[in-house]
């Protein structure tokens, strides 16, 4: 499965990365998106961080990361709330420089059901000023920022967002399983709508009601549609394994080679 391996991020918690399978990681060529948690932030120090960081660079992984979003709202009505997200994103952001990492995913955080009325053109407001401050930290840098769709019904409010911070260094991220379970719009839309910022792909599957993580072709994700999309686009953004156990990922590359997903990539 090596072949596949060379060609994607793999999802690994900081925590389990950093206690138990950095060795395996380096041993079988795995590239981590590394998922930080507010416990890892609170839990590791600086130094833990950096000795994680020069091993996985000197065995020449390139590596993602995958910002906390528990409780987060980027853009938050109360500016607390706002502060508060911040701060953690802020403390993420602090080990670009020892990580290099080629994107940090975050979650805008929109939900139609939550910001009503008047309250979705806040949210883009507040979260325009949230993201520019952002940015900032990776000026300079080749880090791009990867907003994730998770509850967002449709492309629009990603789009919008986006295209007003008009930045390079703002891409998409486009998680297959959050569309297949909470969206309501079809791959083709999501694409043409946002395939201009596109910067990521998380690859996971479900049965279209709950996020169940499962390896491609185990759900009903158009997943060779989607592939057809990106080839047809000449789009290469970077793709993720989202598995969350060791048989999961296992499955994943399984079902990856024999349908032939990654062939030309």
């Amino acid at each position: 499965m090596g072949e596949i391996l060379e060609k994607v991020q793999v999802h690994v918690p900081y925590a389990l990365l950093r206690e138990k399978v950095l060795p395996m990681v380096i041993r079988e060529g795995i590239n981590p998106e590394i998922g930080i948690s507010h416990l890892d932030l609170d839990r590791f120090s600086q130094a833990d961080f950096r000795e994680t960081a020069e091993r996985l660079h000197g065995h020449g992984l390139s590596v993602t990361f995958h910002a906390p979003f528990l409780d987060l709202r980027p853009g938050a009505i109360d500016p607390q709330i706002r502060q508060v997200t911040l701060d953690r994103f802020l403390r993420v952001f602090a080990l670009i420089p020892w990580f290099s990492p080629r994107s940090v995913v975050c979650h805008p955080s929109f939900d139609e059901r939550y910001y009503v009325s008047t309250g979705e053109a806040q949210w883009l407001e507040n979260s325009i000023e949230t993201w520019r401050r952002l940015l900032a930290e990776i000026g300079g840098t080749e880090t791009i920022i990867v907003l994730e769709n998770v509850y967002e019904r449709s492309p629009r409010p990603l789009r919008q967002l986006l295209s007003a911070l008009a930045s390079p260094q703002a891409r998409f991220c486009f998680d297959t399983g959050h569309a297949n379970a909470f969206g309501n719009t079809p791959v083709a839309e999501w694409i043409e709508s946002l395939g201009e910022y596109l910067g990521e792909v998380h690859l996971h599957d479900n049965h279209g009601a709950t996020d169940e993580h499962l390896p491609v072709g185990e759900g009903t994700f158009p997943f060779r549609e989607l592939m057809t999309l990106l080839h047809q686009g000449r789009r290469t953004p970077i793709l993720t394994l989202e598995s969350h156990s060791d048989e999961s990922l296992r499955r994943m590359l399984e079902n990856l080679r024999t349908m032939k997903l990654l062939e030309n990539w």
